[in-house]
């Protein structure tokens, strides 16, 4: 029989800690073990800010330069690995497309719910891993509010700046609705 879906996902944040404390240390068989384990997450999270597979595959590799250099930085008590490596991945991304000079379309946050895209978003793609059932069913507990700025932020791409502009808030209390969201996610996740 199959392990339950949390102890699999214990299992998979611990080996993913320990690989990530591997890469700390220079090893390179260690590096590939966290390519291996989170490439198809990144990926997807980059392609869906960026909208080309040409500038999600180079962004790829900018992450993983970046997961080399800054392993160390990595703090198990502060965050999941794959928090820490979808933020690394969502910044890269997000300089990329401000790099390009490419202007996207917005939506006013308000309507976040109600925007279709016949391609599968970053949640989507997640719903292949073991954890994306919690994960949904924790954003749901969410406020809307904040469910809405973390969907959009970290698998929209958007910038506190322009999540605050579209809800029409200052960016302080923007900034303040995705803390309380996230700190909501990891008591939801801990659980």
């Amino acid at each position: 029989m199959n392990a339950p879906v949390s102890s699999r996902a214990t299992h998979d944040r611990q080996m993913l800690t320990a690989a990530l404390a591997k890469v700390a240390a220079g090893d390179r068989d260690a590096l590939r073990e966290v390519y291996d384990r989170t490439a198809a997450k990144l990926f997807g999270l980059c392609l869906r800010i960026l909208g080309d597979k040409g500038e999600a595959e180079d962004t790829m590799q900018e992450i993983y330069l970046s997961v080399w250099r800054r392993a160390g930085s990595f703090d198990p008590s502060r965050a999941s690995p794959i928090t820490w490596l979808s933020v690394i991945a969502r910044s890269r991304a997000i300089d990329r497309l401000r790099a390009s000079g490419r202007a996207r379309a917005t939506v006013p946050i308000e309507n976040a719910a109600e925007v279709s895209d016949p391609a599968p978003d970053a949640l989507d793609r997640l719903g292949a891993a073991e954890d994306s059932g919690q994960l949904a069913a924790c954003i749901e507990e969410l406020e809307m509010r904040q469910a809405n700025a973390i969907r959009a932020a970290f698998f929209g791409g958007l910038t506190y700046s322009e999540l605050a502009e579209q809800a029409d808030v200052p960016v302080g209390t923007m900034k303040s609705w995705v803390r309380r969201g996230l700190i909501r996610l990891r008591e939801c996740f801990e659980r």
